[in-house]
């Protein structure tokens, strides 16, 4: 497709606003793009420092049914909610884990690309990768 497609915003179902505001923040180190009252919750978006005019990662309330069952089942099956490159894996995973991350994957490489899962503490598993 011709036209200059690209992603604009992608989603995380979360298990708490506020807490996944502060982990994709405090820990992950994205910023807040936009806050906004939506209803009883929030149009909350993170972006990634290095590219704050770039792609939003929406931190979606997990408040539908559907969401809820979508959610545990791919966690249940080891199934990245999402995925986020990083210049050096082995770095990063130490870091993180410093912070208290738990990872159910350790760095692993396949190939040219090398890829770890953690648990963002908001009901997600999330996969790093660095090629």
């Amino acid at each position: 497709m011709e036209g200059g497609t690209k992603i604009s915003l992608c989603s995380v179902f979360v298990k708490d606003q506020e807490s996944a505001l502060k982990f994709y923040t405090e820990v992950l180190g994205f910023q807040k793009k936009t806050d906004l009252p939506a209803g009883e919750f929030r149009w909350l978006t993170v972006v990634s420092p290095e590219v704050p005019q770039g792609a939003e990662l929406v931190l979606e309330p997990n408040v539908n049914a559907a969401a809820k069952v979508y959610q545990t089942a791919i966690r249940e099956q080891g199934i990245p909610a999402a995925s986020f490159a990083v210049l050096d894996i082995q770095q990063t995973c130490q870091e993180l884990k410093a912070s208290g991350v738990k990872f159910t994957i350790e760095p692993t490489t396949s190939g040219s690309t090398s890829v770890a899962v953690f648990d963002d503490t908001c009901g997600n598993l999330i996969q790093i990768h660095q090629e």
